[in-house]
């Protein structure tokens, strides 16, 4: 049996470890960075409650991935939420590696997700920001793998008519390569 000390001791080693990676897949989920914040802390405050329950120190990613889609889910499914927009947007800073080009595709591709419908934005984030598989995804969504199949592919038809020739076809690889 592990004592309470070693508990926390556990927890803030995997939150120090994880958060700005989570953090930064809420960010591409809705679209604002406040928001981003309050669904991480979601997501990290279920695995805190849940900790002693852990069994296995591999699945705490899938875990945090599964509360932190579904507690997006849940938002855009209020009525608050759906009213409210977020106007102003804070500049897209550039780090020491990036040059205006690749910060231009970012701040394009971010725009261009808004696009798309939540559902279909958090099956695109899982597939390709996060690497997961069909069956992976699925099991994130609660859904079937023919339900991740059909909400890939029309999530990124709706990218890509988002997108039109802002981003060629090789930049959209780039831009959806997540840096973990």
């Amino acid at each position: 049996m592990r004592s309470d000390d070693e508990d926390r001791r556990q927890f803030s080693e995997y939150f120090a470890a994880r958060r700005d990676v989570v953090r930064r897949s809420a960010y591409l989920m809705c679209g604002d960075w406040h928001w981003a914040d309050d669904l991480a802390q979601t997501a990290f405050i279920r695995l805190a409650s849940a900790w002693h329950r852990v069994r296995d120190p591999q699945a705490l990613d899938a875990f945090v991935r599964t509360c932190l889609v579904r507690s997006y889910l849940a938002e855009t499914r209020r009525v608050w939420r759906r009213r409210e927009r977020a106007v102003a947007e804070p500049p897209e800073l550039a780090g020491p590696d990036d040059d205006a080009e690749s910060v231009t595709r970012r701040v394009v591709f971010a725009r261009a997700l808004r696009e798309v419908p939540p559902r279909q934005r958090v099956t695109l984030i899982c597939r390709f920001y996060q690497g997961l598989d069909v069956a992976e995804t699925a099991a994130v969504l609660g859904c079937s793998e023919g339900t991740v199949k059909s909400q890939t592919a029309r999530g990124l038809a709706t990218l890509r008519r988002a997108l039109g020739d802002a981003v060629p076809a090789e930049g959209l690889v780039l831009v959806t390569e997540g840096k973990t």
